[in-house]
């Protein structure tokens, strides 16, 4: 069966900065949904009429990936404006703070703490791989049909290439 649009594949894959630097290896095969919440756009299409057993070896520069790094993306809340317990590198859901606390920013985008200080906290909305050009090297592990769930979906739930929550 060949890759077409919402079909599933399963995928191992080594990710890398353009020095060479791997950032994630998966070689155990995850199953993304192909057209759909899974994948970046640029993934999907270069996935397109492949089948298992191939390989590809992707250059993506951040506009095709994660986007460049957006300093209007990052936020200086009031301590009190986030729960106590809150560590850096914590990463949250600006629906899990008060309505004023971010106004404008959707509530399904997430946040990473960045540092704490004793009065405030520097968020940062960007996705951690912003601003990076990334190779990726996939292999096609398998491939098969949708389920009726997974296309009412658009997903298999998986959300590596995803910052922003997907609608369940």
């Amino acid at each position: 069966m060949h890759i077409t649009r919402h079909c599933i594949a399963a995928l191992t894959w080594t990710l890398q900065d353009t020095l060479g630097e791997t950032l994630d290896t998966l070689d155990t095969p995850v199953e993304f949904f192909i057209g759909g919440h899974d994948l970046l756009p640029a993934i999907d299409q270069a996935l397109q009429g492949k089948q298992v057993g191939e390989q590809l070896d992707l250059h993506l520069e951040p506009e095709h990936a994660f986007g460049d790094y957006d300093e209007t993306r990052v936020h200086l809340l009031t301590r009190d404006q986030l729960p106590r317990d809150i560590e850096p590198g914590a990463v949250i859901e600006a629906a899990s703070l008060s309505a004023d606390s971010l106004p404008g920013i959707a509530p399904s985008t997430r946040l990473i703490v960045t540092e704490l200080y004793p009065e405030h906290a520097v968020l940062d909305g960007n996705h951690p791989l912003a601003g990076i050009a990334l190779r990726l090297h996939l292999t096609i592990a398998a491939v098969r049909p949708a389920n009726a769930e997974e296309q009412r979906r658009q997903s298999t739930g998986t959300g590596f290439f995803k910052w922003e929550t997907v609608p369940q």
